[in-house]
């Protein structure tokens, strides 16, 4: 039973990012290497997951080390230049054969449908074409890149007209010249310019290890564009492969795709687990914050009222019906992330113009330990200062500690100013506090 509950838990809260996803493009990038894992039918599992719920998948897929296999056996040797291949015409032949073989590989996958497995029933039809035009990329510091080449245009229409019909489209880091020439692309580059060209609303970089904090050595949950940047520059030993992908995340969010995500694929289900949970497993980037703090709209009614009804139930908050939070919804601070209410409060200003009550300060229960609390605490204290209010009262049963241990101090109901005092239910009997405010 608890095994039950907990899926059905999930279920239900995985059901806003199902609804979320549906109709939306996503472009997916994963390397070459991901292609040769054993385990890369679970990645396609996944794929033909999202495309059951009604996503409209863009997948992008690298070759490096097939072309590299492919050198090789033919007694050559790789040829790079700042992590560039240099594409002679021998190496063009090679290009040609990984990019048909990983496409066959990728397209057989797809058509799975064996009776019992996670492919059954799901009849993906895939759509390959000459989507990309390319030019050379030419000399630079002396080097001939040869058929190496850059992305020039992204035949979009084509693309969308695929996804109208329902099909997975399936695109190789190959592109074409109007002169009929055939060039190797990066397939970051070919993945970003998809995303950017299509104004998708996620471009999904899987990479090889995740994206780690330099001072604390753990994955990076959420970064800004310049946040993403300034990484960059100041993280000398990144991955190139994270570096790569950052690069693309950043250019594509500026071009207007709505957020990229950086998922290690060694992680089992981590696809999944981005996308279909409140905080994910990758690293999200976005042109503005993924959590923020604003004033309240109507809007938020809805959210404020679920974040808060759990508190009124255990009685730690006094119930708020939906009239009176319309009422005072102008002096409601929500914390928003990912489009959840995680975090409340109201600030009520008296009367008298220098006093003023904070009410219903309130944080969602899986997000308590990240100092969210102090955050609206500040906010609020800081709007005290800009309106020359002088000292804030709070009413609390459960939560005087708190409060106490942030500088407000025990008071008498008599010492309250109207209309609190007035207002102050007898019943509940609440403890009062106050703090002037520098």
């Amino acid at each position: 039973m608890q095994q039950s509950t907990a899926f059905v838990n999930w279920f239900r809260n995985s059901s806003p990012y199902i609804h979320a996803h549906r109709n939306r493009t996503f472009v997916i990038f994963f390397s070459g290497m991901a292609v040769t894992e054993p385990d890369f039918d679970n990645l396609i599992h996944d794929f033909a997951l999202l495309r059951s719920l009604g996503v409209r998948l863009v997948l992008v897929h690298g070759i490096r080390p097939q072309i590299d296999e492919q050198v090789t056996e033919h007694g050559d040797i790789p040829k790079f230049h700042h992590h560039l291949r240099i594409t002679d015409a021998q190496t063009l032949q090679y290009v040609k054969q990984a990019a048909g073989l990983v496409r066959v590989e990728i397209e057989a996958l797809l058509s799975m449908g064996v009776s019992g497995s996670p492919m059954a029933g799901a009849k993906i039809r895939v759509a390959s074409g000459n989507f990309v035009t390319a030019k050379p990329l030419g000399v630079l510091d002396g080097i001939d890149y040869c058929y190496t080449g850059k992305v020039r245009r992204i035949d979009s229409q084509a693309i969308h007209q695929q996804l109208d019909q329902n099909n997975v489209v399936l695109i190789s880091p190959i592109g074409y010249s109007p002169s009929g020439e055939v060039f190797n692309l990066s397939a970051e580059e070919v993945a970003t310019e998809v995303a950017i060209a299509l104004q998708a609303e996620k471009l999904i970089l899987l990479t090889e290890q995740s994206c780690i904090s330099p001072k604390d050595n753990q994955t990076i949950q959420q970064l800004t564009t310049d946040q993403a940047g300034e990484l960059l520059q100041q993280s000398t030993d990144i991955a190139v492969a994270v570096a790569l992908s950052l690069q693309a995340a950043i250019q594509s969010c500026q071009k207007g795709v709505r957020r990229a995500h950086l998922v290690n694929r060694h992680l089992d289900g981590a696809l999944l687990l981005e996308l279909f949970t409140r905080d994910g497993i990758g690293t999200l980037i976005s042109s503005t914050a993924f959590e923020t703090l604003r004033p309240a709209t109507l809007d938020d009614i809805g959210g404020i009222m679920e974040l808060i009804k759990p508190l009124e139930q255990n009685g730690i908050l006094v119930k708020r019906s939906r009239e009176k939070l319309e009422m005072e919804i102008g002096d409601y601070i929500v914390i928003e992330r990912d489009g959840l209410i995680i975090g409340c409060t109201a600030f009520h200003v008296l009367p008298d113009r220098h006093n003023a009550e904070i009410a219903c300060l309130a944080v969602h229960s899986d997000y308590q330990k990240g100092a969210r609390g102090n955050r609206l605490l500040e906010h609020l204290i800081n709007n005290a200062q800009k309106q020359a209010i002088t000292r804030l009262f709070v009413r609390s049963t459960q939560t005087v500690h708190w409060f106490v241990e942030r500088g407000f101090i025990p008071c008498k109901i008599e010492d309250l100013p109207e209309p609190m005092k007035s207002a102050y239910n007898y019943q509940r009997k609440s403890k009062v506090l106050f703090k002037d405010v520098d």
